[in-house]
């Protein structure tokens, strides 16, 4: 999920996220284990992956940013990208202007909520990716997606989660936009978050995307025991037509909750996806039609992440552990559902070391545009202090990628 806002603010994620720090290695609700493996070699897999972060470091436009989501718009998730493959990148509260000399001055930029880029082919290629923002009335860079649902009010806006293209129904594009409203306080933390969005857009459509429809949802909910879930974290299509491996034929959805930043899943099939009564969700046991007999698979996650299949027939889980901490981390699976093998932290973001208020969070894979036997995985950087830091280093809040040996 995003954390800056305009206001100097954090996300609900993060508001969750300062106080979900390990607190032992035991997971509430038979959920498996997500204590990192201490001994694991794992990190010796893993190298910067310098040509994809390079792509993102810009000088004018779009400079900065958090998320973020990569699309395939041909629904094919788990099948090595080609020349003619058109990549949709999602992005949550993003930075506009101009830099000079990798600096801003207080008026050369421009904060909104959420915009789009597109990348044609397989490679990292500058002049093969495009950002796009609409403009207000001002003529200044405005938010793309702006709620538009009957539970929406005046001054509602959007983070956006994870996406899929439903090659197997009608090929609509849908993307998670968790509903935000300003709660002013006076303390830090001057917003909450509210609902969760489906955006739907259908095939074909471009920016602006005026066809798009929004469906409120029942997929954010308070939970007993404490915290509030939130769906569509990260999507698993697993069908034949998205490349999966041994598909069933199902799309699985996964959110988020808690103090132990638990894993939650849903799964529907294509055809019903916008019926959220024939969503099923898994208790431990089955699939069950009560939403919130719902059951954590593991915990100790970051409130994006992605969870893709393995040549071998397992898969694997990536996210930031424990939301914000240094390490990028994996947990290997048996199944959409676990059982899941210990967590192994796999890379430790060095930027946290460049600054004393710089974080990182929120990682995750994108398998399509992976080469053979690896997988390509970002997280992003930010900082306690944007407002200052943004000044004096322009481009610091932004997607940086590793490579994973599988």
């Amino acid at each position: 999920m995003v954390i800056f806002s305009l206001k100097r603010s954090t996300a609900p994620a993060l508001l969750l996220l300062l106080f979900s720090l390990p607190m032992g290695c035991s997971a509430p609700g038979g959920a498996q284990s997500a204590g990192p493996d201490a001994a694991s070699p794992a990190k010796s897999l893993s190298a910067s992956a310098d040509d994809w972060s390079r792509l993102f470091f810009r000088t004018s436009g779009w400079f900065g940013g958090d998320g973020i989501f990569a699309i395939p718009l041909d629904g094919k998730e788990f099948v090595p990208a080609g020349r003619k493959t058109r990549t949709l990148f999602v992005f949550s509260d993003s930075v506009i202007g101009q830099t000079r000399d990798e600096k801003t001055g207080s008026g050369d930029f421009k904060m909104i909520h959420n915009l789009v880029a597109y990348l044609e082919g397989s490679e990292p290629d500058p002049e093969q990716f495009e950002f796009y923002w609409p403009e207000g009335d001002d003529g200044k860079p405005a938010s793309l997606f702006e709620p538009q649902t009957p539970q929406s009010q005046a001054g509602d806006y959007y983070w956006l989660g994870d996406g899929f293209v439903n090659v197997d129904a009608d090929s609509t594009l849908y993307i998670f936009g968790y509903r935000v409203r300003d709660v002013p306080t006076g303390a830090f933390f001057e917003f909450e978050q509210v609902g969760v969005t489906l955006i739907a857009i259908p095939p074909g459509s471009e920016p602006p995307f005026r066809e798009q429809r929004q469906l409120d949802t029942p997929f954010f909910y308070s939970r007993e025991g404490g915290g509030q879930v939130t769906y569509g974290s990260g999507i698993f299509v697993n069908t034949a037509s998205a490349g999966a491996p041994n598909p069933d034929g199902y799309i699985y959805v996964y959110g988020v909750a808690g103090p132990y930043q638990e894993l939650f899943v849903a799964r529907v099939l294509p055809g019903s996806f916008e019926d959220f009564g024939a969503w099923r969700f898994w208790d431990g046991q089955s699939w069950s039609a009560d939403m919130r007999s719902a059951k954590a698979i593991t915990k100790g996650v970051s409130h994006e992440l992605s969870f893709s299949p393995l040549p071998d027939g397992r898969y694997a889980l990536v996210h930031q552990l424990y939301g914000m901490t240094p390490d990028v981390a994996v947990q290997v699976a048996k199944s959409p559902v676990g059982p899941f093998f210990p967590t192994k932290d796999i890379w430790r973001c060095p930027e946290v070391d460049e600054d004393i208020d710089y974080f990182v969070y929120n990682a995750k894979a994108y398998p399509h545009l992976s080469g053979k036997g690896e997988l390509l995985i970002s997280y992003n950087v930010n900082s306690f202090d944007f407002f200052k830091d943004i000044l004096t280093e322009a481009q610091f809040c932004r997607p940086r990628f590793i490579r994973l040996k599988l």
